[in-house]
């Protein structure tokens, strides 16, 4: 991993919240409203661009944990503003604190934990060799 990452580094990232983020399985619709599913995604992808430009060829990003709270809904078309603060760098180890908001009031919060690996290591254990 390049040098740089530090705790307090932040990355940002909107959504607009649309029909294919509803809370569903089996895709039979439960609520029609921003799914925990959903916001789990945001809240990873929203920390891999933090690692990203950290990151040498031979690298690679995998989530070791999620830890997420869902507080309120948000129905189609709110935008949610979602935030991953750098709280912790450890060796190969990054946490991310997350917050997603959306007009002003708190949409959920969490953690995110990656771990930064050779790219030759997953490999062996995705094939078992």
């Amino acid at each position: 991993m390049r040098d740089g990452l530090t705790a307090g580094q932040k990355a940002t990232i909107n959504v607009i919240v649309t029909p294919e983020m509803f809370a569903s399985f089996e895709g039979e619709l439960i609520h029609p409203v921003y799914s925990t599913v959903s916001m789990v995604y945001h809240m990873e992808w929203v920390s891999r661009q933090i690692i990203l430009p950290f990151l040498e060829d031979h690298e690679e990003g995998m989530g070791g944990a999620v830890n997420v709270k869902h507080i309120a809904p948000c129905t189609e078309g709110a935008e949610v503003l979602i935030t991953a603060t750098v709280t912790d760098v450890h060796a190969n180890t990054i946490i991310t604190n997350l917050k997603a908001e959306s007009r002003g009031r708190l949409v959920g919060v969490g953690e995110v934990k990656q771990v930064i690996l050779p790219k030759t290591k997953i490999t062996e254990w995705l094939t078992g060799s």
